[in-house]
């Protein structure tokens, strides 16, 4: 075998491998192609974070539509559901 030949095929590849990455791209960000197969989802979210000094840190949390509220950085983790009336604000 030809080692020029084996090149050219090789960078033949490489730009047919690249074109097909641009398009599905260019198709993905006209909204003609799922970004991916799972998306739209998601069953847990984070909403916010709120540093409370340097170690402990509390996130709100949204899992399958209902808040949760998550202390970490401590001894202990704490994960405490909202009450229902706190899901309507």
């Amino acid at each position: 075998m030809d080692p020029q030949l084996i090149g050219t095929a090789l960078a033949a590849l490489a730009g047919v491998l690249f074109l097909i990455l641009l398009l599905a791209r260019g198709l993905r960000r006209l909204g003609w192609a799922p970004a991916s197969a799972g998306a739209g989802t998601r069953r847990l979210a984070v909403e916010e974070a709120l540093p409370l000094d340097g170690r402990r840190r509390l996130l709100l949390l949204r899992c399958d539509g209902r808040p949760l509220l998550l202390l970490t950085g401590g001894p202990q983790d704490v994960l405490m559901p909202l009450p229902p009336s706190a899901e309507a604000g």
